[in-house]
């Protein structure tokens, strides 16, 4: 009896085991819901510095450097170079005018993002692995989202220290 009970109790540890291992890859969307999560997190923080640095998108630290403006524009041109690479459909048309007026500003960001994320989610496992050209480079679709949210990331860092040094504070840290 011990015997048994020792079997089924091994047999219901193994089932606990797997099951949570059969559901992760019932999934294939993990890397694809990963990296549309981080998008919707870069849209919200970049649209709140948008709209906060309201009144200061001329501002650069220096000549020769980026403005206000022209980061928030860079990330909208971004978004839509990805996302024409990962949906296959690469825009061969003129970049878009830079944007002045925040109103606006913060539509095309939301925008750019929105298209972004369809882009990513619309993503097989396979997908991630087709290469592609970016900037002039061989990688894979997965290298070159990788590639560009982890540049965003850094012109985040760029624009959060360029509204502390206006003395704006960003909207997620009140």
């Amino acid at each position: 009896m011990k015997k048994i009970l020792i079997q089924y109790g091994v047999c219901a540890l193994a089932v606990a085991l797997i099951v949570p291992l059969v559901h992760a890859q019932a999934q294939p969307a993990g890397l694809q819901a990963a990296f549309g999560k981080d998008a919707g997190t870069l849209s919200d923080k970049f649209t709140g510095l948008a709209r906060v640095m309201s009144g200061k998108y001329d501002w650069k630290p220096g000549p020769g450097v980026r403005s206000v403006s022209d980061v928030f524009n860079l990330i909208v041109k971004e978004n839509g170079l990805l996302a024409g690479v990962l949906s296959g459909t690469p825009n061969a048309g003129a970049p878009p005018a830079p944007i002045a007026d925040p109103e606006k500003v913060q539509e095309a960001l939301k925008a750019s993002y929105a298209n972004l994320q369809k882009a990513i989610v619309g993503l097989s496992d396979n997908d991630l692995q087709t290469p592609v050209k970016l900037f002039g480079r061989d990688m894979t679709k997965q290298s070159a989202l990788m590639l560009v949210l982890f540049d965003q990331h850094e012109h985040l860092g760029q624009s959060i220290a360029y509204a502390r040094t206006n003395g704006v504070v960003p909207p997620w840290s009140k």
